[in-house]
């Protein structure tokens, strides 16, 4: 695989031109699975609908905003200790634990894929409902954190987003559905033809990442953010 490109500044604002507008960036996660074919790798993708303010018709990873069930949801199993010390240079435990369990129910939101193991189905109220209606508990163990974005200020939505990554073999099963009609086609896709489609610029960035990890995988964690203006990416051991 071929050495990621640097964050294109210029295209990520192009993306999401700046409104002028105040806000502070929410909490949100993504979640990249991976699976191997013919040598290579792909990686599920969705199209945004038209119709949406933020990123219409972009392809992009099933992410999402965290919401405040999250924070008490059941899972089966926990995120890896080397996961866990690197978020919890960023955030509290519960917090870490929520962003995870946050990329696992959008998945299935937009998506429908499970990424979990087989438990009995319960009742719950919220955003868990249907989740745990399938029979199942989200298996963080299977996650693998690896990039972190801030959106830069100014813009009809800000998110501080943590991107995992995560193997098909976790999934309960490996085809998705229609999900919440949010994307309105999904895909697995090999990396390289993922990098030929229409995307915003810190999902390029990501899937370069997801690239270069293939190679080494302990390789420091970027984060993205803006500085006085200026785009920065730092590495984090």
């Amino acid at each position: 695989m071929s050495a990621s490109a640097p964050f294109d500044a210029a295209q990520d604002l192009r993306d999401a031109p700046r409104t002028g507008g105040r806000q502070r960036p929410k909490d949100a996660a993504t979640l990249i699975l991976t699976r191997p074919r013919k040598g290579g790798v792909e990686v599920l993708m969705g199209r945004r609908a038209q119709g949406h303010v933020f990123m219409a018709s972009k392809w992009v990873f099933p992410g999402g905003k965290v919401e405040r069930a999250d924070g008490s949801a059941g899972f089966a199993t926990d995120l890896s200790p080397a996961d866990a010390g690197r978020l919890a240079r960023e955030v509290s435990p519960r917090r870490a634990r929520a962003l995870a369990l946050a990329a696992v129910r959008e998945t299935f939101e937009e998506t429908g894929l499970l990424l979990a193991e087989p438990a009995p189905g319960v009742s719950v109220a919220g955003p868990w409902r249907e989740f745990r209606a399938e029979g199942a508990l989200p298996d963080l163990a299977a996650l693998r954190y690896i990039a972190r974005a801030i959106t830069p200020p100014g813009r009809t939505r800000r998110f501080d987003a943590r991107f995992f990554t995560a193997d098909v073999s976790a999934l309960l099963h490996p085809e998705p559905t229609a999900g919440s009609g949010e994307l309105d086609e999904i895909a697995w896709l090999p990396l390289d033809e993922a990098r030929a489609l229409d995307l915003p610029a810190i999902t390029r960035f990501v899937l370069g990442e997801v690239a270069e990890r293939l190679d080494h995988p302990d390789r420091p964690l970027p984060f993205v953010r803006m500085i006085r203006g200026q785009h920065v990416v730092e590495h984090q051991d």
